[in-house]
């Protein structure tokens, strides 16, 4: 048997948009029904924390939750660490195995082989993305006022068309 050929690909991404924000376990539901090329997905935190799976086994939601801490660790290693990796591709003749990761959350997904890359990282970026706060509204700021504006203040023009009394209609 032939030895299965392994990529990893490596990047670290500072994209960042704004959506409401959604539990974990729905987060997957909505990713699972967009991208059919997503056999299994899971969603932790920083600590190892499992927050929502496909998986409907336990056991199984830990060991891939660990494994792919396991890989952001091995692949930190490998590059030096300049910077904190936020997303990973492991690719083997079976499938590949997509680790995307922000400041507070992980998700990790298998597909089967020949996954659209690209799309599945965006996939990932954006079940990641739905789990964040949406930031409080910013108000704008007051308009400062100074004396010397409140000085300058102008009367207000006339109007510039005539105006005519308004006809009462006559009772008949």
């Amino acid at each position: 048997m032939a030895a299965a050929a392994t990529t990893f690909y490596v990047g670290v991404a500072s994209e960042r948009l704004m959506l409401p924000a959604v539990d974990a376990q729905q987060a997957l539901a909505d990713l699972t029904e967009i991208s059919s090329q997503i056999q299994a997905a899971v969603v932790f935190d920083d600590k190892g924390k499992v927050a929502g799976s496909t998986l409907t086994d336990a056991a199984r939601t830990e060991a891939v939750a660990r494994s792919a801490a396991e890989l952001l660790a091995a692949a930190e290693a490998l590059e030096g660490a300049h910077s904190r990796l936020t997303q990973l591709e492991v690719a083997t003749a079976e499938g590949s195995v997509f680790v995307v990761r922000d400041e507070k959350a992980t998700i990790v997904a298998t597909t089967r082989r020949n996954a659209t890359v690209g799309l599945v990282f965006y996939d990932l970026k954006s079940a990641l993305r739905s789990l964040q706060p949406k930031p409080a509204a910013r108000r704008p700021a007051a308009r400062k006022t100074t004396a010397a504006a409140k000085k300058k203040t102008t009367p207000k023009k006339a109007s510039a068309r005539k105006q005519t009394p308004r006809k009462k209609p006559d009772a008949t």
